[in-house]
């Protein structure tokens, strides 16, 4: 498999363009420190599986508008680049990974001047095996904790897109790195029961304590919970007080103390997406905001601005109106169960 390219230059971007995707999906956003959004999907081919690339847009008007694409990763059309995630570290650096299969690893690429007029993107590099496409933690000491997975042998849609050729233990994993990114190691990992396709998120307690959320099947609840004294290095399973319809959630803890949840309202469908707001650290969500109650809507990602808007993505139906759609809303909004400012699609 040749490795992953980025291509920037506007001709080399045409195959990634609106009008010859046949499907779309799993979103991710970010906000640069001067306020341009970022939003990134997969697509490519005519379904989830070989061909597939991940598209960067990027928008200067805060979401009104966005020029598609501005940056795209693809490998080929017997591999495919999926599950992209966006991440703004502490040094103002934006962070641009996927993964991809055939070479069962997470990628990524770092762009140091994200407010720039072309913000420049390097070729990406291998950060370890597995998937990661949910942002890392920052913890109170200062790590920076990378969520990457290495699946469960898992076949999909007849393609056997599981990890099956990664050696050694199959685990919701924790890598840290201690000197801004230039190296990282991989601490434990949680064995949450019937995960599937992990997809989990780290959230630090009040204590300094780990949680570990992790996606599992429908009939296990849809999401396990593990726990860590000792800073990732050992993980133990616990009860979770959440459930869903097995699909990705979005857990943050947001300027102030309060922890957001992005999920479903809903335990067996994907629908009834909702914002959810504990006071508590995240032992109880008694506040809830309706974000859409259609079917077809999953895959929550959410920043958070310095005057405390919250901006989420996420996707409707992959294969039909193919949309990625945007909302803003504050704590206000949630303690007020009404969303004031509407839906706009980015897609």
């Amino acid at each position: 498999m040749n490795p992953p390219r980025l291509y920037t230059a506007p001709d080399a971007l045409r195959p990634f363009g609106p009008s010859l995707r046949q499907w779309l999906g799993i979103p991710g956003i970010e906000r640069s420190a001067g306020g341009r959004l970022f939003v990134t999907f997969y697509s490519g081919g005519p379904g989830e599986g070989y061909g597939n690339y991940c598209a960067l847009l990027q928008s200067d008007d805060d979401g009104t508008s966005w020029r598609d694409p501005v940056a795209a990763v693809y490998a080929g059309d017997d591999a495919r680049c999926f599950d992209p995630c966006l991440w703004m570290d502490p040094l103002g650096r934006l962070w641009w990974t996927f993964s991809v299969q055939h070479d069962d690893g997470v990628w990524y690429s770092v762009c140091e001047n994200p407010d720039a007029p072309a913000p420049d993107w390097p070729q990406p590099r291998r950060l370890a095996d597995g998937v990661m496409m949910n942002k890392p933690l920052v913890t109170s000491t200062g790590d920076w904790l990378f969520p990457v997975a290495v699946w469960r042998d898992y076949k999909t849609a007849g393609d056997g897109f599981g990890f099956q050729r990664v050696r050694g233990e199959k685990k919701s994993f924790v890598y840290r790195s201690r000197d801004g990114g230039a190296h990282f190691e991989r601490l434990g990992g949680a064995d949450v029961p019937q995960t599937s396709f992990d997809e989990h998120m780290l959230l630090e307690r009040r204590s300094g304590s780990l949680r570990m959320l992790v996606r599992t099947l429908h009939e296990a609840g849809g999401v396990g919970e593990a726990l860590s004294r000792d800073g990732g290095y050992t993980w133990e399973t616990q009860p979770c007080n959440l459930a869903g319809p097995s699909s990705r959630f979005h857990i943050r803890t947001l300027r102030g103390g309060n922890v957001l949840l992005l999920y479903h309202l809903d335990t067996r469908e994907r629908r009834n997406l909702a914002a959810l707001l504990s006071t508590d650290g995240g032992v109880s969500f008694p506040h809830r905001l309706m974000i859409d109650t259609r079917d077809g809507v999953s895959y929550p990602d959410a920043v958070e601005a310095p005057d405390g808007t919250i901006t989420m993505v996420y996707d409707r139906d992959r294969y039909g109106a193919k949309e990625i759609l945007m909302a803003k809303f504050t704590q206000a909004d949630i303690l007020a169960g009404a969303l004031c400012g509407g839906i706009l699609r980015v897609v």
